[in-house]
């Protein structure tokens, strides 16, 4: 087995290959293993190592180097099962007959690499590293891959014909070494580690001649399949707008793209070669990137687990799976097991009444007598404590303790009071009289470890226990209070956690000789408290066991009967003596026996592992106490002492016998020091837990015992708690060693895990359970776990009660075999439950060591754990890693670790990370901290250096994919409504019916006229800028005659009806163009302007929008045309192609002959043209009606009269933010004041200080808006208010948007505003579309705006129809009857309580409104849907847009967008489609007219949904969960690439934590939205693309990743 073993890992670390090894002398090969030990353990350095090793191997380098090079590369894998041999024949010869064949304690290791020869090399997409975040230097990273990790199925996306000609260079199985110098001149961002992967067009196949045709074939049919599977994976984008930008070939502007453009499908600048895949967007499948996508792909492919078939109900209609009993798996046959009874505890006719009076007996009889012996870190023995200073030294302490502390007059302690005793490992001494001091003066002790540092692992929990037993004081020594953190006052300072203590220093100095008449009250053992130990949970809380003093001696008695510990003998202690075993034998029963104790620090063992066995052999020690890590580490130096002798010791007690892997530290010790008068009888393994002290211990010989046992045992039956020996397969065993008999005077049965306590059967393991007079007796301070724990009632399977004595819980996994010898396989500590078979950390601690474990991680310092995700375990494993070791080998050997607990163990590991060295949090004595490892990974705080996740292997019970049902008829749906009482989901706003003066003008352009007539010098448009000062203003007339002169000078060049681009910066200018136009016939284009500082990104979007409006003209300022026309323009589009450009700023002042009339409204006024969130460029026709009506629910709505002020904070080109800025003030009246958003990134208080000065009553902003306020003002509200900012005036603050209210942000900045004034109540949000800019708006009248909470897995539901028989009715659903004896069901939206599980709470989009009607339609069948029922949103009315504008004039397609209508019921209305999901809710409350309000909630954008798992998952939800998993994620987005869900998330910190992110977004994926991530990539702050409305451009995102353009700081493919 790959225990901790000499012969096994001896052997298995030679550096040198076979053909090697066999050219160098068995004595140097012996001392090369020793170094790789010592190197392994972290005692030598790595320059100490290489030093030693070159001296070694300095007479035989010739040799080495006659030895063929590629032998040491390709067979290093090899050398470990091949140089085991050799090993095991030495080991067997000189320990001849004494092990058997079966039990050869290499067994495991061989086992791991016959499980691991049976896989093929398998190639796995290899995380992505940015260059900062490596752990090596650059020029590692630099290194030619290596060939022999290349896999057949690596070209799976190169081209057949490349494959096919593989060069003869290729062909010899030398690296690609033009690829690699590509890839390093490149240095590209993703793939900067040597990952061997080659898919770039520059590169070449690594792939060997002999399996080139095989590779081909694997390509082509990899490329096949991928193709299909993308043909499977397009969106039904029914409603989607033609992606304009996605122009054929043939067109001119794909020429002049840019590297990164702001919409989809623009060319990358790749050169599309015919071969090539491309998805449909038009991105190449040829980078780096996605073809480690391919790579996951091909993976993912391969076989999972058998699929399970039953499910259960969770809650709703998720169904998950659940693990069902495999029916073949093995179950227990044997009888039930009888409890086993220990020998009777032996009368002893002098036997003390108490611990303290036995210290009485030797301290006043035998005061010269030897009691301990402490040792420095040099091995000399600094101080004996004598039987007579104990007792002296112990009453001084006691005596002072109770009279010489007092506050108050009054004393500090009263007998039965708590004290901490805070003592270093390496003072024995001065602990063993503070402890019998306490013990003296009836005070309970409490050891704990010395605090350190504030921040020691587990400190905090220690503090927690401290607290509940109510200490106040702490016993130190001087040196020890000397070393402890300190306050600025030199006072120790308080911990984290912990109560405020007072320190008291032991030493002599500070205690006070006791009076000749004062004697320390020596009483009978009673059940008082003796003390109190600490022991941490799995969990990582820390409980205090207490231990009675009746118990603690039993205790004594039960021990010196089971080990014939006699007065006088010598014992040699290794172990912490504060607790546990150390605490049992080296502390209290040796005080008992008036024996002599030599205490080895572990600071010693550190330094000279040899040591306990060199006092053993010169103070002749009887009984040595250790664990099997110190019979490990004696091995490494035992060949430098050949006159040591261990014939002394008649016990050998290995106090982690429990441990199942501790039989080969045992086996590997006698093998050596059997030679050294080590008799094989002396090994006492022994079972022991904090809860039930000793439970078994092996015998020594003379005790007339059975001989030892041991026993093969088979994995899989463990896992399923059975036990069966193992004859045959020999790749998943277990070797196990007795740990002896049953303690005197106890009675000990095993009972099953969960559930009710019944007794196992004989050949099932349980948990081992101990009734005695010598356990401990409670958790302090916790009743309830103590009666779990402490007074567990065992039954039959009768349920008859086996005895009335209570029984205490282990914790220890075992059975009772033949001879009632007892037999652990494990510890409910290191217990995972993985559906339903149980696995031991050990064991995969054991596996994972098996592979070539010291080359890149350190054998101590490894923890597996399990975390709950998703209704399961899910086992983690943490290593630290060498810093030597390159990203690729750690990476091979994580791939590796798999394959060989898959196999072993047949479980999947769920995640795999390497931390740097000396970073994980350790134990007092050496060993991992597990339990704040765990909490670590789950806190996303264990900053790892590689991670490599699996869910798609070990996650077995996600939901089953959701099928598409027959679509239902109308009849059936007319019918459905009836039979479930719905109403339809239809709303409307009130109406328009009365005109008002300036009504009766059709045209905006006529009203401007009319304004200037009638109120010439009435302001309209106020412009700030960034210092809050008024930039410019426009009256009526003012603005009517700016835009003649626009007119003026547009009529002589172009022709009615000619399209003119507007590219102004936000101000009067482009108010006044936009008018101008009007004026002259022409139809305006607003246009964003291009960034002068980010021209390549933004300037490609203007020259679109241009194009593709089919623009004759451009106006603008005289700054911006020398932009568009400069030398940084040409370098990102055609500057030469730009239409005409005129520019605006100084016209002469011309009249226009005269103003043009449109024949008819319904003539196209203007054009508004955006991008979507998906990256489409879309522009809708706006006609005269339409602006005019638009303006008019505006005005209705909000109540805008010439009288009123409103604040707008917006881009002003495109959609409602148009709108308000140019064409509201204008048909109104109002003044508007201009807050160009743009000037808020110098003043963020631009906007609220402009609110406030002006006592805006309406306000308007966007969400981007509301985000740099909230961020950058939340710290400064009381700033704020001293400069007399007060929003008290605001009635409605209004987000414009078209997305789903963003719930969280209105409420904080609600609640950030609400000292300056704001109402809770005043912020609300709008929706809009590209159909129609303003289908809601709260307004000024009618009823807040209503929140509910929504349950967020009923949302993934609105396409399910499911047949279901009438049986199964369900009040939830609207019932859908169709013609057969079938009823269609369609999940409504399920309204939950706020805080319930999967709760989103959705925020009322605004009121809808004047002269605008809404209904719910099916997004297939186009049928109206009942209340609260989810659907695509329809609106009519009058100011709907008329169309789509494009270059092809290819409306027809998308017609029904905005001509549509109803499949049935109103058939006759037309309804525009707005491609967003939403529902209709009635609610209680009142409009204005006194009808119910009728309240829509929009949840997200079709064209945004991700369809995984044959359901639809909103990004926002996903993104919402990911965000909150980490303090450190600044923004998150999601996208789906070949069906894998892709997460980007923003690191906002130090690099380091990049790593964390992984499994913390892939855990929260998968509880909330049972969802695996196929792909997470981190990256910088400001990485992921967002419009001027605040919205995420997840599909521009994509296609820079795909790109390979993001530069990401880590990029994790899980498998």
């Amino acid at each position: 087995m790959a225990e901790r073993t000499s012969t096994g890992l001896l052997s298995m670390m030679l550096e040198p290959t076979p053909a090697v090894a066999m050219t160098l002398p068995a004595e140097v090969r012996e001392k090369l293993a020793e170094l790789e030990l010592e190197l392994s353990e972290g005692d030598i350095t790595q320059k100490g190592y290489e030093k030693k090793r070159g001296k070694l191997l300095a007479p035989y380098i010739p040799q080495i180097q006659g030895v063929d090079p590629s032998l040491q590369i390709d067979n290093r894998i090899q050398a470990s099962s091949q140089v085991v041999l050799p090993g095991t024949k030495h080991n067997k010869s000189r320990a001849a007959n004494t092990r058997d064949e079966r039990f050869r304690s290499d067994l495991h290791t061989e086992a791991v690499q016959a499980a691991l020869a049976k896989y093929k090399e398998r190639k796995m997409p290899m995380p992505s590293k940015r260059r900062s975040v490596l752990v090596q230097s650059s020029v590692e990273a630099c290194t030619p891959p290596d060939t022999s990790s290349a896999s057949e199925d690596e070209g799976s996306l190169r081209r057949q014909g490349r494959l096919a000609t593989s060069t003869p260079y290729q062909g010899h199985g030398h690296p690609a070494v033009e690829h690699w110098f590509n890839r390093v001149i490149q240095g590209s961002s993703t793939s900067s580690s040597a990952s061997s992967t080659s898919s770039h067009p520059g590169g070449r196949s690594v792939t060997t001649t002999n399996t080139t045709a095989h590779a081909a074939l694997n390509a082509n049919a990899t490329a096949t399949a991928l193709a299909d599977l993308m043909a499977h994976t397009q969106l039904d984008n029914h409603s989607a707008p033609p992606d304009v930008t996605g122009l054929s070939e043939r067109s001119s502007l794909h020429a002049e793209r840019p590297q990164v453009a702001s919409v989809r499908g623009v060319s990358r600048g790749y050169n599309h070669q015919t071969s090539v895949m491309e998805t449909a967007d038009g991105v190449p499948v040829n980078s780096r990137v996605s073809s480690k996508i391919q790579q996951l792909l091909n993976t993912l492919k391969r076989p999972k687990r058998p699929p399970l078939r039953e499910f259960f109900v969770d809650d709703f209609e998720e169904l998950l799976d659940v693990q069902q009993p495999d029916p073949n798996q093995p179950k227990p046959e044997g009888q039930q097991m009888s409890p086993l009874e220990g020998e009777p505890l032996g009368v002893v006719t002098n036997w003390p009444p108490s611990l303290p009076a036995a210290l009485q007996r030797w301290g006043t009889t035998q005061p010269k007598s030897p009691c301990l012996t402490a040792l420095d870190n040099a091995g000399k023995p600094v101080y004996t404590l004598t039987y007579g200073k104990l007792w002296t030294r112990s009453q001084k302490l006691a005596y002072t303790l109770l009279n010489k502390l007092s506050t108050r007059n009054e004393p500090l302690l009263m007998p039965g009071d708590r004290v901490a005793l805070v003592f270093p490992n390496n003072d024995p001494v001065m602990f063993m009289v503070a402890f019998y001091g306490c013990l003296l003066a009836e005070l309970v002790p409490v050891p704990i470890e010395v605090p350190l540092t504030r921040k020691d692992a587990g400190s905090q929990q220690i503090g927690f226990l401290l607290g509940s037993c109510g200490v106040t004081l702490a016993l130190t020594t001087d040196a020890c209070q000397k070393g402890l953190p300190k306050a600025q006052t030199g006072e120790v300072a308080t911990f984290k956690g912990w109560p405020r203590l007072l320190w008291f220093v032991t030493d002599g100095k500070h205690v006070v000789k006791p009076p000749k008449d004062w004697h320390p009250p020596i009483r009978e053992a009673s059940n008082d408290i003796a003390y109190i130990e600490y022991k941490t949970s799995k969990e990582g809380s820390t409980m205090g066991i207490t231990v009675s003093h009746s118990a603690m001696l039993a205790h004594c008695h039960s021990l010196t009967q089971a080990c014939s510990y006699t007065e006088g003998e010598t014992i040699t202690n290794v172990l912490d003596f504060k607790r546990e075993a150390g605490l049992w034998h080296g502390v209290l029963t040796s005080v008992m026996n008036r024996m002599h104790v030599i205490s080895i620090p572990y600071s010693l063992m550190k330094v000279n592992p040899l040591s306990w066995i060199q006092k053993v052999h010169s103070y002749k020690a009887r009984v040595a106490v250790v664990k099997s890590r110190d019979m490990h580490w004696s091995l490494l130096a035992q060949r430098d002492q050949r006159d040591i002798s261990l014939s002394s010791l008649r016990m050998l007690i290995v106090a982690d016998g429990a441990n199942p892997w501790s039989i080969s530290s045992c086996d590997a010790f006698l093998n050596v020091f059997q030679a050294r008068g080590l008799r094989p009888e002396v090994i006492c393994p022994c079972a022991s837990s904090s809860e039930a002290m000793t439970v078994a211990i092996r015998r020594p010989p003379e005790a007339g015992v059975p001989p030892p046992g041991k026993a093969v045992l088979s994995m899989s039956g463990l896992s399923h708690s059975v036990i069966r020996v193992d004859t045959e397969e020999k790749l998943s065993v277990l070797t196990v060693q007795d740990v002896g008999q049953v303690m005197p005077g106890a009675l000990v049965c095993v009972v099953r895990v969960e559930g009710t306590p019944y007794l196992c059967q004989t050949d099932e393991v349980g948990e081992i359970c101990v009734s005695s007079g010598s356990t401990g007796v409670a958790y302090y301070g916790l009743p309830g776990m103590t009666k779990n724990v402490f007074e567990t009632i065992p039954v039959t399977s009768s349920g008859l009660p086996i005895s009335d004595r209570p029984f205490t819980r282990t914790s220890l996994l075992g059975f009772v075999g033949p001879d009632s010898l007892v037999f652990i396989v494990g510890k409910m500590d290191g217990l995972m439950v993985v559906s339903g078979r149980r696995h031991n950390a050990d064991d995969v601690v054991a596996t994972a060591l098996a592979v070539e474990p010291m080359k890149f991680v350190y054998r101590g310092r490894i923890a597996v754990f399990s975390v709950s995700v998703l209704h399961d375990e899910r086992i983690v494993v943490v290593a630290e890693q060498r810093p030597d070791a390159s990203e690729e080998d750690s990476f091979q050997w994580m791939s590796r670790v798999l394959q060989a607990i898959d196999s072993i163990h047949q479980v999947g590991v769920y995640c795999l990370a390497l931390v740097p060295a000396n970073t994980l949090p350790k134990a007092p004595l050496g060993g991992i901290h597990i339990s704040e490892t765990k909490q670590r990974f789950l806190e996303g705080a264990l900053h790892p250096c590689n991670v490599l996740m699996c869910p798609h292997t070990c996650v077995t019970n996600l939901p089953k994919p959701r099928q598409k049902q027959p679509e239902v008829g109308p009849a059936s749906m007319i019918v459905g409504n009836l039979v479930a009482g719905k109403r339809i989901a239809q709303a409307c706003g009130r109406d328009v019916a009365q005109l008002e003066d300036n009504d009766q003008f059709l045209y905006i352009q006529d009203v401007l006229q009319w304004r200037a007539q009638a109120t010439p010098d009435h302001p309209l448009f106020l412009v700030l800028n960034a210092k809050g000062t008024v930039a410019s203003t426009a009256s009526c007339l003012q603005l009517h005659k700016r835009a003649e002169r626009v007119a003026a000078a547009l009529m002589g060049r172009l022709n009615t009806g000619d399209h003119v681009a507007l590219v102004y910066p936000p101000g009067i200018d482009l108010i006044a163009t936009f008018y101008g136009c009007l004026y002259a016939g022409c139809v305006p284009v607003t246009v964003r302007p291009p960034h002068p500082q980010n021209l390549a990104t933004t300037l490609p979007t203007v020259k679109m929008i241009v194009e593709v409006s089919k623009s004759i003209c451009i106006l603008t300022t005289q700054a911006i045309m020398k932009l568009l026309k400069s030398k940084e323009a040409a370098a990102a589009v055609d500057i030469k192609s730009w239409p005409m450009v005129l520019d605006t700023d100084d016209l002469p002042r011309k009249k226009s002959p005269q103003m043009y009339k449109p024949p008819t409204p319904e003539m196209l006024a203007y054009l508004d043209f955006s991008v979507s969130t998906t990256g489409i460029l879309a522009g809708v026709k706006m006609s005269h009606a339409a602006t005019s009506a638009l303006c008019r629910s505006i005005k209705l709505q909000c109540e805008l009269y010439p009288s009123r002020q409103i604040a707008i904070c917006l881009d002003p080109y495109c959609g409602l933010g148009f709108a308000l800025w140019c064409l509201c003030s204008v048909y109104s009246g109002h003044q508007s004041i201009l807050v160009p958003p743009l000037e808020l990134e110098s003043n963020a208080s631009l906007w609220l200080a402009a609110v406030s000065q002006y006592k805006v009553r309406v306000t308007f902003c966007s969400y981007s808006v509301m985000e740099m306020c909230t961020k950058g003002l939340g710290s400064q509200t009381e700033a704020l208010r001293l400069r007399n900012v007060n929003l008290s005036c605001v009635r409605t603050c209004m987000v414009v948007a078209e997305e789903r209210p963003r719930i969280s942000l209105t409420q904080s900045f609600s609640k950030i505003f609400k000292d300056l004034g704001l109402s809770p109540r005043a912020v609300s949000t709008t929706f809009g579309c590209r159909v129609n800019v303003a289908i809601c708006l709260q307004g000024t009248a009618g009823p807040d705006p209503t929140t509910v909470y929504v349950d967020m897995r009923a949302l993934r539901h609105d396409r399910w129809a499911k047949r279901c028989s009438f049986s199964y009715l369900i009040l939830e659903m609207w019932i859908c009857v169709p013609t057969s004896l079938f009823i269609y069901v369609f999940i409504r939206v399920r309204l939950v309580e706020r805080g319930s599980p999967h709760s989103l709470p959705l925020m009322e989009s605004g009121k809808i409104l004047p002269g605008v009607k809404v209904i719910i339609a099916n997004t297939e069948t186009k049928g109206p849907l009942g209340d609260s029922h989810l659907g695509e949103i329809w609106v009519s009315s009058p100011h709907n847009a008329t169309g789509y504008y494009t270059v092809y004039g290819e409306e027809a397609l998308h017609a029904d967008h905005f001509n549509t209508k109803l499949s049935f019921g109103d058939t006759q209305t037309v309804w525009a489609r707005t491609g967003y999901l939403g529902f209709l809710r009635r609610t209680e409350l009142t409009d204005a007219n006194g009808e119910r309000h009728d309240a829509l909630y929009v949840v997200g954008s079709l064209d945004e949904t991700l369809e995984l798992r044959g359901m639809r998952y909103h990004p926002i939800d996903i993104e919402t969960s990911v965000i909150r998993s980490h303090k450190s994620i600044a923004e998150c987005a999601v996208f789906t690439w070949t069906n894998l869900l892709v997460v980007v998330v923003e690191l906002e910190g130090s690099e380091q934590e990049a790593l964390d992110l992984v499994a913390l977004v892939t855990n929260v994926v998968l509880e909330e939205h049972y969802l695996i991530v196929g792909v997470v990539v981190v990256v910088d702050p400001g990485v992921i693309p967002i419009n001027s409305r605040g919205e995420k451009q997840r599909m521009h995102l994509r296609d820079g990743f795909l790109a390979d353009q993001l530069d990401p700081i880590y990029v994790a493919y899980n498998m």
